[in-house]
């Protein structure tokens, strides 16, 4: 298996700290408000991601983080008058809720900034007592010249950092570069005590304490969106190597932005939606079908058109799927040279720093033999059965009953299926007349005949 490294710029082999088992952690939520279509896609990859590795026999341990003291959330409380701890449990609930809606299945550990908050203290302190963070005025700030190692994620050095817009202005810092470990407390914000005095700490050092509470000092797979890159996870891991002389984590996997239309997503632009706008519109594997259908490293543009494109291709799959009753197949083992191939097909396109445009395409020939048997001479079932485990490896065909009674009722399938065996009876026979009728009486009721030289397909309009 090949991942690129956001690290190293380049692919580099897979080879996990612990044979046979995955520590991964991606980044989650700041709950203030309801997640946007851009967040989705970060956690529908890393969804995948935890799936394809559990799919090759990995015990995974998954962490992902909800932030639930930030800023923007103190910001959303006093702007509301209410709790911090009522907007984060609120928005929280609501991320939960959404990322159920989404088919993103649960992780290992999922644990609050606020839970953590005697560890994180108790990491600061080992910075500090280590000299690499000073205390001024009862903030805490880490000293990225201390570190030699500091810009080794993101590719940027501190004498290349001034006070902008991504390195905040503080008179108080030794450097620009340096960031903030713990804030002190102003009038009317929630706080913890420490020995710097009342306050709370920063978001970076938040994310460090819980990724190695449960995965330790270094592991696998941090991931999470480019934006993130810098400074977010350079500040992780710049804590991390200050402490253990180790990297956080081994492989660094970023996955790449949104835009809306070709503009990036912006209030002011009025093209921001969230996942829980887009799920009253798009079924839910829609979204994942989108988002699958381009590498994740690339850009992706969020447009109706291309949203119904993906709505299509599901809708091809469940068809397939109905179209040998795919509920009703004995369980059996797969041993057909060409169903096999397309699984090993799907696993280097997945093993190719999981490329699931690539391995996607492997679900389409085995729907497509599916409808055409005569191309392929794997039986139906077969790759019918091979869809259903590969598709659900990309977290598709959940709730399998339900979805293919709404696709179309069995009834309705065999008839139309019986249908297209009188016309291509008559095709056969030079009865044109008869073909064109039946091929124009079934459109006129939606179902949409395609003739070739192999035979004859149908589809709902």
């Amino acid at each position: 298996m090949k991942l690129y490294n956001t690290k190293s710029r380049r692919k580099e082999e897979f080879v996990p700290l612990s044979p046979g088992k995955l520590k991964l952690y991606a980044c989650g939520p700041t709950v203030y408000d309801y997640f946007h279509i851009g967040n989705a896609r970060a956690f529908l990859f890393f969804d995948v991601v935890r799936r394809y590795f559990e799919y090759l026999g990995y015990e995974v341990t998954y962490v992902q983080n909800i932030t639930d003291i930030d800023d923007k959330i103190i910001d959303k409380a006093m702007a509301e008058n209410k709790d911090f701890h009522q907007i984060a449990q609120y928005y929280a609930t609501a991320f939960l809720e959404d990322c159920a809606a989404l088919g993103i299945a649960h992780p290992t550990h999922q644990p609050r900034a606020t839970e953590v908050m005697p560890e994180i203290i108790a990491l600061i302190k080992r910075l500090v007592e280590s000299n690499h963070a000073y205390e001024v005025d009862h903030d805490v700030y880490f000293d990225t010249a201390s570190l030699a190692e500091y810009g080794e994620l993101s590719g940027k050095k501190i004498e290349d950092q001034k006070a902008g817009a991504r390195v905040a202005e503080n008179a108080n810092k030794k450097h620009p570069a340096d960031f903030t470990l713990w804030k002190k407390s102003k009038p009317g914000e929630p706080v913890w005590s420490s020995p710097w005095g009342e306050g709370r700490p920063g978001w970076h050092t938040e994310c460090v304490v819980m990724s190695q509470k449960y995965l330790g000092e270094t592991f696998d797979i941090h991931g999470g969106g480019i934006d993130l890159v810098f400074p977010h996870h350079e500040n992780e891991n710049a804590q991390a190597r200050a402490l253990t002389g180790k990297p956080l984590a081994r492989y660094w996997m970023h996955n790449g932005f949104l835009n809306i239309e070709g503009e990036k997503m912006s209030k002011s632009l009025k093209n921001f939606f969230t996942a829980r706008d887009i799920l009253k519109e798009y079924d839910a594997e829609v979204i994942r079908f989108f988002f699958l259908s381009k590498h994740y490293r690339s850009p992706i543009d969020f447009n109706r058109e291309l949203i119904q494109e993906a709505e299509k291709a599901l809708q091809n799959f469940y068809q397939a799927l109905q179209s040998v009753d795919v509920l009703n197949i004995p369980e059996h083992k797969l041993q057909d040279s060409e169903i096999l191939q397309s699984e090993e097909d799907f696993k280097a396109a997945m093993d190719d720093d999981f490329n699931t445009a690539k391995a996607l395409a492997c679900l389409f020939e085995l729907s497509h033999n599916i409808k055409n048997p005569q191309k392929s001479p794997a039986s139906k079932e077969d790759s019918a059965l091979m869809l259903l485990k590969l598709g659900k490896v990309l977290g598709f065909f959940q709730n399998l009953n339900v979805r293919l009674r709404n696709t179309m009722p069995d009834l309705s399938n065999q008839l139309i299926e019986l249908i297209l065996s009188y016309r291509n009876e008559a095709r056969a026979n030079k009865q044109w007349a008869v073909s064109d009728k039946i091929r124009d009486d079934l459109q006129a009721l939606g179902i949409l005949i395609k003739d070739n030289p192999q035979g004859s397909t149908w589809e709902r309009r």
